[in-house]
C-alpha cells in the first residue's frame, strides 16, 4: 500500500460521494490500492477516514441485487490485502466502524448491514483457513472481536446487543460453508475460533445476551457434533437416543468433519473425541473464577446434557 497518507483522504470522499457511478470507480480503485504491497499498515486515522467513506458507500446503495453485488465486493477487499497482518488491520477498522455507526442505522437500512457483516464473517474466516488457521492470526482475530470496541466484547455497555445477537446466529453457519467452499484447507480448531463466544456467554452480565448465544451457537454446536457422533456409534450398541440423533442431520457437517480442537498441524479429530473436548472447554470455561455466577450456573447444566452421559445405555 504506497502512498498510505495523501492516497486515503480523498479515496475516502469519493466512496462518499452521491453518484454512484463515482462510487463505483472508488471501489474499483480502492482494490487496487489495498492490493498493492506494503510493509506499513494504513494509520489509524487514515483507516477510519478509509472506513468512514466505505460505510457511507453501501449506506447509499439500493436495490437487492446492487446491494449483495456491493457487499461481495467490499467482503473479497479483505481477501486482496497482501497480508494476513494487513488484511486483520483492515477488519479491525471494519469492525470499529460497524459499533460506532450500528445504531444510526435505521430499520429500512438494517438488513442489508446484517448482509455485509454475513460476508465479512465469511471472509474472515476464509482468511484464517488460507492462513492455515495459525494461532497467531487467530488470536488477533478473536482480539479484534473481544477487546473494548469489538463487536463481541462482553463488558462495554457501548456494543449494541443486536450486532452480537446476529453474531452468534450466523456464526458457525458461515464456518461451516467455509470449510465446505476450502476443500483442502486444514481442520478449523475450534476451541480457538469459537473462544469468543465461549467468553462471552461466560461474562455478558446480560441475561438475554447468555441466552442467544446458547441457543442459537452452543446448542446447535453441541447438538450437531453429538449427531455426528451418534451416527458414527456401531449399529448394534445403539441406543434409541443413538439411534435418534443419527436419523437426524448434522447442521454442521462440513465443520465436524473437518475440526479439531486447537492444532490444525495434528489432522483433524473423529466426532467423539471432537464432543469431548468441546465439552471440556465448556466446563473449563464454566470454572474459570471471571465467569458470573448465573452464566456458570447454566454452562454446568449444558455441559451435563453434552458430556456423553446422555448417550449411555
Amino acid at each position: 500500500m504506497t502512498a498510505v497518507s495523501s492516497a486515503t483522504p480523498p479515496l475516502a470522499k469519493y466512496l462518499a460521494s452521491t453518484d454512484k457511478r463515482t462510487r463505483d470507480k472508488s471501489i474499483k480503485k480502492l482494490s487496487v490500492f489495498l492490493s498493492e504491497s506494503s510493509e506499513n499498515a494504513l494509520p489509524k486515522e487514515d483507516m477510519d477516514k478509509l472506513w468512514k467513506g466505505i460505510f457511507y458507500c453501501f449506506w447509499m446503495s439500493d436495490k437487492p441485487l446492487v446491494q449483495q453485488a456491493l457487499a461481495d465486493e467490499l467482503a473479497e477487499l479483505v481477501l486482496m490485502i497482501t497480508t494476513t497482518s494487513q488484511s486483520l488491520a483492515f477488519l479491525r477498522g471494519f469492525w470499529e466502524t460497524m459499533v460506532r455507526e450500528w445504531s444510526g442505522i435505521d430499520r429500512l437500512r438494517i438488513d442489508k448491514y446484517y448482509m455485509l457483516v454475513r460476508r465479512y464473517i465469511n471472509a474472515s474466516f476464509k482468511l484464517l483457513s488460507r492462513a492455515g488457521w495459525d494461532k497467531a492470526s487467530c488470536e488477533e482475530y478473536n482480539n479484534i472481536m473481544t477487546r473494548e470496541g469489538g463487536p463481541l466484547c462482553p463488558s462495554d455497555l457501548r456494543v449494541p446487543t443486536s450486532l452480537a445477537y446476529h453474531l452468534a446466529d450466523i456464526y458457525i453457519e458461515e464456518l461451516d460453508k467455509v470449510m465446505a467452499a476450502e476443500e483442502k484447507s486444514l481442520p478449523a480448531p475450534l476451541n480457538i475460533v469459537l473462544a469468543p463466544f465461549f467468553n462471552l456467554a461466560a461474562l455478558t452480565p446480560n441475561s438475554t445476551t447468555y441466552r442467544r448465544v446458547q441457543s442459537t451457537l452452543l446448542d446447535p454446536l453441541f447438538r450437531s457434533v453429538t449427531t455426528q457422533s451418534a451416527s458414527n456409534s456401531d449399529d448394534n450398541t445403539r441406543t434409541t437416543k443413538r439411534r435418534r440423533l443419527a436419523d437426524s442431520e448434522s447442521l454442521y457437517p462440513h465443520l465436524i468433519q473437518n475440526a479439531c480442537l486447537a492444532d490444525p498441524s495434528s489432522g483433524k479429530l473423529g466426532s467423539v473425541p471432537l464432543k469431548q473436548g468441546l465439552s471440556k472447554y465448556l466446563f473449563d470455561t464454566a470454572s474459570n473464577p471471571d465467569t458470573k455466577d448465573s452464566n456458570r450456573r447454566k454452562m454446568y447444566t449444558l455441559w451435563k446434557e453434552t458430556d456423553g452421559e446422555d448417550l449411555d445405555d
